[in-house]
């Protein structure tokens, strides 16, 4: 009788976490997600576009607009490579710290007082308001210089409060974000007192690859995009190396898997968390150098335009891999360019291709559950015992 009293119904779906999946299936959902995410694009666009309801056949040209806003013409590839990069490069700046679970949402401003101190050394050394009139060609390596060390110093400082008295990272990178901004905000204000929001500085600083561009007599105009282009891929790959191969990198992921690890086995945690931040915050400089000092040559508050944020999303996607962020990196600068092709080709407000971005990555970051659980059903609708 007792036991007839215990009796409790099984549910009909409870959800466990799986023990590993085999890496094609993994891939697999995930190229399926887009595909599903794409889809409900095209649904939303066909409900709110006029064009496409008066129109149905011009769905296709709608799905055309994603791809054209990539390879339509040489400047737009160039562009979406240069993009893509740049993105990269900040995404992989946050791999180490991210590995040792070290949550840095602070790549914003990090690379952004990248910008800042890149441009601050032409304002200050180069034409037209330098005292000595530096040559531009020797302003970039106290240009790079300068990056660095303000990427380095902006990532040191969350750093040293973690180590000592064990501050929230999340929260304490993610305010200085905003000190970044109004620093940018009060140097423009010092420097341009006519009341100007951004400062330029000149766009024709020589590079590396101008001298190869010329022999070539070939995409001289991209030799820019082509600095940034190969300097981000040898960068990843060297951290990729120095994640997976070096002393340092053990290190960095036993601290991020276990504390208690760490310290049982003689890592000097302290130590493993400055370091990592100092080299994080150096590649945030990094890029801010190749948006400042290569690429636009100029600094706003919206230097970056959100690419910290957005690099956040590419490294966890990729699963902090510096080599797969190549293609997760690709794929969210596609969706960007489509979008915008997109409000060019259809005349429409720049939100709602926004929103379609939005939703794909819905898709794909929702099929991150159904890799790492699983869905049990019940298979009769019978009693158990408890």
């Amino acid at each position: 009788m007792e036991a007839t009293k215990d009796r409790v119904k099984e549910p009909l779906m409870w959800i466990t976490k799986r023990d590993g999946m085999n890496p094609v299936f993994i891939w697999l959902i995930r190229v399926l997600a887009f595909v599903c995410g794409m889809l409900a694009c095209g649904l939303i666009a066909f409900a709110l576009i006029e064009q496409l309801r008066d129109e149905p056949s011009r769905i296709t040209e709608f799905y055309k607009c994603f791809i054209d806003g990539v390879v339509k013409n040489d400047d737009m590839k160039w562009t979406f490579a240069k993009d893509v990069a740049i993105l990269l490069c900040i995404s992989v700046a946050l791999t180490p710290a991210f590995r040792m679970r070290f949550w840095n949402t602070g790549a914003e401003g990090q690379t952004l007082v990248g910008v800042l101190a890149a441009v601050g050394v032409n304002f200050y050394l180069g034409e037209p308001y330098a005292r000595s009139h530096v040559a531009d060609a020797r302003l970039l390596a106290p240009m790079l210089v300068a990056a660095l060390l303000a990427g380095a110093l902006w990532a040191l400082i969350p750093a040293l409060f973690k180590a000592k008295w064990n501050t929230n990272e999340t929260l304490f990178t993610l305010m200085m974000n905003y000190v970044a901004i109004h620093l940018v905000s009060f140097c423009l204000a010092e420097w341009v007192p006519n009341g100007s929001n951004t400062i330029s500085i000149n766009d024709d600083m020589p590079t590396l690859f101008n001298g190869l561009a010329a022999v070539a007599k070939k995409n001289h105009k991209y030799s820019n995009y082509l600095t940034i282009i190969l300097t981000v891929l040898a960068v990843t790959v060297l951290i990729y190396i120095y994640i997976k191969y070096t002393k340092h990198g053990y290190e960095l992921n036993v601290v991020g898997e276990s504390l208690r690890t760490a310290q049982y086995v003689g890592i000097k945690v302290k130590k493993v968390i400055i370091r990592t931040m100092l080299l994080s915050g150096m590649l945030c400089g990094l890029a801010g150098f190749l948006i400042g000092g290569v690429l636009d040559c100029t600094v706003n508050t919206e230097s970056v335009g959100g690419q910290g944020f957005t690099g956040i999303m590419v490294a966890w996607l990729a699963s902090f891999n510096p080599l797969i962020m190549i293609l997760t990196s690709a794929i969210i600068t596609f969706l960007n360019h489509g979008a915008s092709q997109i409000s060019t080709a259809f005349d429409i407000s720049g939100a709602l291709p926004n929103v379609m971005i939005g939703v794909v990555l819905f898709f794909v970051i929702g099929s991150e559950f159904f890799i790492n659980y699983k869905l049990n059903f019940r298979k009769h609708a019978r009693e158990v015992r408890a």
